[in-house]
């Protein structure tokens, strides 16, 4: 099974960026974490403050993955090309925020990723990126 994990704009401070808000804890060190926890599963990861770059990463990868897990950050409220990427791919697309957007600014309630994702998870802190995870797989 491969996995990508793709993060948008400002996702590479974390660790530093609003601790109140998204913790203290760096995306490295909690992807080598979540590798280790998933031998199994061949997980990617990628993280660009491009929007057109996150566009090409969704279609490059998205008809030979099984899954993608996206927090599009900020893009998530405002593009509509990522959400016409999701559109245009066969690999599912769960949705991540590692704060709950709807305890936020007004602005963050509206998604153009949700209407063609698989499912949406937030408000869990780095915990949204295993659970997206765990919903790519099968269950006895």
């Amino acid at each position: 099974m491969k996995i990508a994990i793709l993060n948008g704009p400002n996702l590479n401070l974390l660790g530093t960026r609003e601790p109140d808000v998204y913790g203290n804890k760096g995306f490295d060190d909690y992807f080598s974490n979540l590798q280790s926890f998933y031998p199994n599963i061949k997980l990617t990861y990628f993280q660009s403050n491009v929007e057109g770059e996150l566009i090409s990463e969704i279609q490059r990868i998205g008809f030979d993955f099984d899954g993608i897990v996206l927090n599009a950050a900020a893009y998530t409220h405002t593009s509509v090309g990522i959400g016409d990427a999701i559109k245009a791919i066969s690999a599912p697309v769960v949705e991540v925020h590692i704060s709950n957007t709807f305890a936020r600014e007004d602005f963050r309630h509206t998604s153009f990723i949700t209407p063609n994702a698989k499912g949406l998870i937030l408000g869990f802190g780095l915990d949204v990126y295993r659970l997206a995870v765990e919903s790519f797989l099968e269950k006895s």
